[in-house]
């Protein structure tokens, strides 16, 4: 009786986790969209991104401490700081990628990054690269082949190069993380946001854009916030296997929204490159996913 009354409040947790990861998926994949419909300059929508943000997760941060009652320094730290300046990098070529390929492009290309970030760790901390890791990985190199290829001839290379250059930036930031354990991530995060807007406020004038345009630079901001604290209260809840196949939900929501708001339909090579990605991304996450739970099913039983 007492198993069955622990097993309700830990089915609770996982239920919500899967929603709050689920919904910080969806709520990522509008990035496309956001991007694309809004005329400003990619560095400034990245400013606006950035302020809007940075204070979004800096209240996030400070309720999360005063709930938990802890009282810890928020000191970044060089660590801290390299993560900062390195995600802020990596978020410019992001934006700046949508404008200039397909969303289905950007949405497939990133979701490449734990690969790359596996390929990456094992050259430079030699961390153990798995088999099926490495054949995912191969698949979807093909597919992203297939969809950069399609590229050359058009206006879209430049912008599939972006968004490679975005992925690998966004993949050792995954390796920095893991080394850094002691930083304040998300505390890193606000700050690598509150850069953008330094960087933007100096390089351009983020001031002269349309009222149409605010109202859209604010809501980016707030749903760039809003999507890291979803997967930050979502992740705490669930396995982490299981929080990166829900997260890989962003990349058809980032395709189907591109479809119903902009009518952007990718040409046939990228709808084939991608479906060889997204196949090796989900085949892949669902394998970590299932073994997961076959270990903890076995764990129950002994």
């Amino acid at each position: 009786m007492t198993d069955v009354a622990a097993a309700k409040p830990e089915a609770t947790e996982r239920t919500l986790g899967i929603i709050l990861v689920s919904s910080s998926a969806a709520v990522f994949g509008l990035t496309g969209v956001l991007t694309k419909s809004i005329h400003a300059d990619p560095l400034t929508i990245t400013c606006w991104r950035g302020f809007v943000g940075s204070i979004l997760i800096s209240l996030y941060v400070l309720w999360r401490r005063h709930r938990s009652g802890n009282r810890g320094t928020l000191r970044l730290g060089w660590r801290g700081w390299l993560l900062a300046v390195e995600g802020a990098l990596a978020s410019i070529a992001f934006i700046s990628a949508f404008k200039f390929t397909f969303v289905a492009n950007v949405a497939v290309i990133y979701a490449t990054s734990p690969f790359i970030a596996a390929l990456l760790a094992w050259v430079l901390v030699r961390e153990p690269f798995r088999l099926q890791t490495m054949l995912a990985a191969a698949v979807s190199l093909c597919g992203v082949g297939i969809m950069v290829w399609s590229g050359f001839g058009t206006g879209n290379l430049f912008g599939d190069g972006l968004a490679l250059l975005m992925t690998a930036g966004s993949a050792l930031y995954m390796i920095m993380v893991r080394a850094f354990r002691d930083t304040p991530v998300v505390w890193a995060g606000a700050v690598s946001a509150f850069l953008l807007f330094i960087l933007g406020w100096f390089i351009t004038d983020p001031l002269a854009v349309s009222a149409r345009d605010a109202v859209l630079l604010v809501t980016f901001g707030a749903s760039f916030a809003l999507s890291s604290i979803l997967w930050t209260e979502g992740a705490r809840l669930i396995p982490a296997p299981e929080s990166g196949l829900l997260g890989s939900a962003e990349v058809p929501f980032a395709i189907l929204f591109a479809f119903l708001f902009l009518a952007e339909i990718p040409p046939v090579a990228s709808m084939v490159g991608g479906a060889i990605v997204l196949c090796a991304v989900f085949a892949h996450a669902g394998r970590d996913w299932l073994a997961a739970r076959s270990q903890r099913a076995a764990s129950n039983v002994s």
